[in-house]
This record gives C-alpha cells, sequence and structure tokens, in this order.
C-alpha cells in the first residue's frame, strides 16, 4: 500500500474489517482514502462508520439502517453506495432489482448517510466478455435511478475486477476493485 501510494495511488479498498483496522492505523500517516468493498456485518458497523470514505456494500434496509445510526450518532455523514444483485445470483449479496427503489428512496432520506451510486459483483466467469451485459445493464439501472428518484448526486458505479476491468470501464464503471493485479491473490 505504501509502496503504491508513493507511485500515485491514494484510494485502496478492503473487504474484512479485521484486516481493515490495523492496517488503516498502521498507515494512518499516510494521506490514504479507503474504501470497503465487502459484506458488512451489522455488529462490523460500530468499527468502520465514518472510517471508511466509501462503503460499497449496502444492501439491505435494516443494515442502512445500521449505518444511518452509527454515523448520525458520530455526527457524520457516511458516503454509500447500494449493492444490487441483477444476475439473481442466490449466493451473492445485494438487494434485487425490484428492491431497488425502495432502498433507494430510504437510503436517500437518511441524514447519516449520502447515496453516491450502485456496486455490482457479476457472476464468476473466466471470460471477461461474460460480464459486459451486467456492467451494461448496471449503467443504465444506474442513471435510471438518478432520474426516477431525481438523485444528481447519483454518480458513482463500483463494478470490475482485475479480470474483466477493461470490459467494466468501457460500460461505465467509475470505480474497479483491483486488488488481484496489485496485491496479487489471496
Amino acid at each position: 500500500v505504501e509502496a503504491l501510494h508513493h507511485a500515485g495511488q491514494d484510494v485502496f479498498g478492503e473487504s474484512y474489517v479485521q484486516e481493515a483496522l490495523p492496517k488503516m492505523d498502521a498507515l494512518a500517516g499516510l494521506p490514504l482514502t479507503w474504501h470497503f468493498i465487502g459484506r458488512l456485518q451489522k455488529n462490523k458497523v460500530k468499527y468502520i462508520a465514518g472510517r471508511f470514505g466509501l462503503i460499497h456494500s449496502i444492501d439491505s434496509l435494516e443494515l442502512a439502517q445500521v449505518v444511518h445510526k452509527k454515523s448520525a450518532q458520530l455526527g457524520l455523514v457516511q458516503p454509500v453506495l447500494l449493492q444490487v444483485n441483477l444476475a439473481c445470483e442466490e449466493q451473492k449479496a445485494g438487494c434485487s432489482a425490484g428492491e431497488l427503489d425502495a432502498l433507494a428512496e430510504a437510503v436517500a432520506a437518511m441524514s447519516g448517510l449520502r447515496l453516491e451510486g450502485l456496486m455490482l459483483m457479476p457472476p464468476w466467469n473466466p471470460d471477461p466478455e461474460s460480464g459486459r451485459g451486467l456492467f451494461a445493464l448496471a449503467r443504465r439501472t444506474l442513471d435510471d435511478l438518478r432520474a426516477r428518484l431525481g438523485l444528481p448526486g447519483l454518480t458513482r458505479l463500483s463494478m470490475g475486477m482485475s479480470h474483466d476491468v477493461e470490459q467494466a470501464v468501457e460500460e461505465g464503471a467509475t470505480l474497479v476493485r483491483v486488488g488481484t493485479d496489485l496485491f496479487g491473490r489471496r
């Protein structure tokens, strides 16, 4: 992380609270912005609210309410993305397309949260082109949601990982998760 910072990278994502916090503390002297990109458990919110510049993985009203409550207690507004499961994969987190409008409206009304966009995790496939259709759908979904709800601040789209980053960017990603390319496999 330190070497990448010195090369010009200042935004880093973490998927696990227990790994993120010691790393963030050890690198506190550097002007870094941290994003939480993993599945967030409600009992871990107390550790991350206000410490991450963006939480990518709000996937339910219950989780949003917990993050909102903790952020409001701290006098903060926590930027968040809604994780949407457009592929309807049972094993993946994320709200369904049918739940998205109601969740977005509720989150947009919470004073402790600032809704900034969507996050998508397509089904794994070694062919990087396989996710292109879902990436395009996610872009249209974000654009439609912004227009329907009158939320001009909905501009961020987190999608694409090391193996399909080019396709995601071509389809409108504004944030990508490329840890494997930068740090190697876990």
